[in-house]
């Protein structure tokens, strides 16, 4: 594939958001054949590149937006990757549990329970991985 712009501009916004562990290790267990390969060069451009990208926003609230989307349409993987990015952004554990919360009212406890449980999940392996364990 020749690497376009968008496809350029894509990886360097990713590795911003991800961190350069969280890309190489999706590099090699996500995306490692070539039907999701095929798919990884896709987003790099067309997520990241061109949506990720745009004036308007800046990445913290991208990020936001995005664990709200992924509490209230029950998208658990990603809301596991989005809230990494978010902690990368600046957000803070508290705030997210606070967002999260809020949900509650409007798209139900059940599923902010759930989100809840993930996101206990990855504040743990966060302060792990940042203590060198």
């Amino acid at each position: 594939m020749s690497e376009s712009e968008l496809y350029k501009k894509g990886r360097e916004v990713r590795r911003k958001l991800m961190g350069d562990a969280m890309v190489e290790n999706m590099s090699s267990t996500v995306y490692n054949s070539p039907i999701m390969e095929k798919f990884g060069q896709y987003t790099s451009e067309a997520i990241f590149g061109m949506l990720w990208s745009r004036p308007g926003l800046d990445l913290k609230t991208r990020t936001l937006i995005c664990v709200i989307s992924d509490t209230s349409t029950a998208r658990w993987p990603e809301l596991e990757i989005h809230l990494r990015m978010a902690l990368r952004q600046g957000w803070t554990e508290d705030e997210l549990g606070e967002v999260l919360l809020h949900l509650g009212g409007y798209i139900g406890v059940p599923s902010v329970r759930e989100a809840m449980i993930i996101a206990n999940k990855v504040f743990t392996e966060v302060a792990a991985e940042g203590s060198g364990d």
